[in-house]
């Protein structure tokens, strides 16, 4: 790859990836990551020790889904060696071959898979029950996976559409504790929150709050996600105030109380933790 690159004259930027065969090619001002073909040869559930090769059906076997395991060749031709593509058109999220094996190279694919399937399924629930024995199997395996990346997937997941399925699978797997969720998490309200807000846009933060009931839960849950400071503040901030303004609420000026306390308040954000509440309460604040 770097030969091809070097004749073309594109230039590249050296990075640590290059023992795990990426390559950052530098292109009209962006970085592109490329990453040639590989075999796993060990795995810890983290990294994995791999293996150059010129085989594209080996790489595609040490793929997650089968949806990310096709190739397009220059000439518009399709490798597919997992039947991705017809899963693709009907909407479907498997895992390739054994879906335990697929978890156990790197565990982090339990919520790269809740995550898809919320991006690509048409109906909640439609999962396999070898998929589901596999993710309740390993979901202690997440402990090990390192905060940040975990609040990637979960981000992802609350941006997409199935959330309260989706967060609901994530406690009967057993799923929740190991990233950092609270045990007693209040689902009825977080369905009941998804519903209010779900055509408002609200921020992932806005909705996982929904689950908290005592500000602990949130400090439970910065330590083991490294969530920002930002995000910290909104979730205690929608915690302390989504009865209180509630409250205040009137029929004949409903958004009164929100607004006094923008008023009122000296933060610089107030304005955007306000509307992030109106989403929470179900209201656009417009």
């Amino acid at each position: 790859m770097k030969d091809l690159f070097l004749k073309a004259g594109i230039r590249m930027i050296n990075n640590k990836g290059e023992k795990h065969g990426t390559v950052t090619a530098r292109i009209n001002d962006q970085n592109f990551e490329i990453t040639t073909l590989r075999v796993d040869l060990t795995t810890d559930g983290r990294h994995a020790e791999v293996q150059f090769t010129t085989d594209w059906e080996q790489d595609a076997e040490r793929r997650d889904l089968t949806i990310n395991s096709m190739f397009l060749g220059f000439d518009g031709t399709l490798y597919d060696y997992f039947n991705g593509y017809e899963d693709l058109k009907s909407h479907c999220i498997r895992f390739v071959g054994d879906p335990a094996k697929r978890i156990q190279e790197d565990y982090l694919r339990i919520l790269r898979y809740l995550r898809f399937y919320g991006k690509m399924a048409d109906k909640a629930g439609t999962h396999s029950p070898a998929t589901l024995d596999a993710i309740r199997g390993n979901a202690a395996g997440l402990s090990g996976i390192s905060g940040e990346r975990i609040w990637v997937e979960l981000k992802k997941t609350l941006e997409g559409r199935h959330v309260t399925h989706l967060m609901q699978l994530l406690y009967e797997l057993g799923v929740a504790p190991h990233v950092g969720l609270p045990e007693d998490g209040n689902l009825e309200e977080f369905a009941q929150v998804c519903s209010r807000a779900e055509h408002l846009s609200p921020r992932p933060m806005t909705l996982l709050t929904a689950l908290f009931s005592h500000p602990d839960s949130v400090h439970k849950l910065d330590l083991r996600l490294k969530i920002s400071k930002e995000e910290k503040v909104l979730a205690l901030f929608i915690l302390k105030e989504r009865r209180d303004l509630r409250a205040e609420h009137t029929d004949r000026l409903p958004l009164k109380p929100y607004q006094d306390h923008i008023i009122d308040s000296r933060e610089l954000d107030i304005q955007k933790k306000v509307c992030e509440l109106l989403k929470y309460q179900g209201e656009s604040g417009s």
